[in-house]
């Protein structure tokens, strides 16, 4: 039996196996992809179109409790773009005292570069609500819609993190999801309206090497997300409590999200009644602690990898509408496209 290039189909299925085993699954794959960098850039270093930009907002605390909550998330996130000498952005607390918080946050997304590739992060920590039509982020002074942001975001075309930890966000996955963007909320629907936690649980995943489920070096945003929302499942089944919120996940513009039970390690397994397209595969991609390895290659070069990877993704969406030849000699032509873009050792 031979593919349609008169390959022998054994050893097109051996060499795509052992590409995707030493590119996709073995721990050092992309670890050992590039030689070990210098030491992370200074906190001082100048932002390129190729910086990413981590905006965190916190919102009103309401009990002093809460606040403290707050502060101690914005505090890793502070921390987080320190390490990775991000552009950091901080809007919160009462020196906001001569421009409201919701201004301060428009002026800001307004002098953001619109192109580029360096990833926009916005971190929304606090409180929300939802009236039954409009969901709502909490601030000091004028609250910030889900309308407003959509029109604040719309002429920036970079690639894009909107990570909602408040209560009643899920409206926000609905009116915010697009190409180029992932979007992370802490509830399922406007209606979970309790003080939520996930903030918590997802920042501390983001800095624990164990969220790095494919052991490439790197805990990236979808990783995150799953980890987060584990520890905050075990959480609530500890404390013998009925689970007041639930995360999900957007990353292919469907606005659909996806619940972190939907997937089994770092892909979705289950599919919705539409068969709409899984969530994941970008989110997997964006991560900001880069492994030693991923510092080393060029903007160019990742840019290309991560196309790859999605085609990748997409590709094993149709194997069971493809003869088998087929689609293993695709799978081939993509992991020799993505090997070449790493040196040799």
């Amino acid at each position: 039996m031979t593919g349609r290039a008169g390959t022998p189909l054994p050893a097109v299925l051996g060499l795509a196996a052992a590409l995707a085993f030493a590119l996709l699954s073995a721990p050092a794959a992309r670890a050992a992809a590039a030689p070990v960098a210098a030491d992370p850039a200074p906190t001082s270093v100048l932002a390129t179109a190729d910086t990413p930009t981590v905006i965190v907002v916190v919102g009103v605390q309401g009990d002093e409790e809460y606040g403290n909550v707050f502060a101690a998330q914005a505090d890793a996130w502070t921390e987080i773009v320190r390490t990775v000498g991000a552009k950091g952005i901080l809007i919160a607390g009462p020196e906001a005292s001569t421009e409201v918080d919701r201004d301060r946050l428009k002026a800001a997304l307004a002098a953001e570069p619109k192109q580029g590739r360096g990833e926009l992060w916005l971190v929304l920590i606090g409180h929300g609500t939802f009236d039954g039509k409009e969901a709502k982020f909490n601030l000091r002074g004028p609250d910030l819609t889900t309308a407003d942001l959509a029109e604040w975001l719309k002429p920036i075309a970079r690639p894009m993190a909107i990570i909602n930890t408040a209560s009643s966000s899920a409206p926000f996955l609905n009116k915010l999801s697009g190409a180029g963007r992932v979007v992370i909320t802490a509830t399922r629907s406007g209606a979970e309206e309790n003080y939520t936690r996930f903030g918590t649980h997802f920042v501390q995943a983001l800095l624990a090497k164990e969220s790095d489920f494919d052991k490439d070096g790197q805990v990236s945003l979808l990783e995150a997300f799953l980890a987060g929302s584990a520890s905050l499942a075990e959480f609530y089944k500890t404390e013998g409590r009925l689970a007041s919120e639930h995360p999900l996940i957007d990353d292919n513009g469907d606005g659909l999200g996806t619940a972190p039970d939907w997937f089994r390690g770092v892909r979705a397994v289950k599919r919705a009644q539409n068969n709409a397209a899984p969530d994941g595969p970008r989110a997997l991609q964006l991560a900001l602690i880069h492994s030693e390895a991923e510092k080393n290659l060029s903007p160019e070069v990742r840019t290309q990898r991560d196309a790859l990877e999605l085609k990748l993704a997409a590709l094993r969406e149709t194997k069971s509408r493809l003869a088998e030849d087929e689609y293993y000699r695709e799978l081939e032509q993509i992991l020799l496209q993505i090997a070449a873009l790493y040196p040799k050792p």
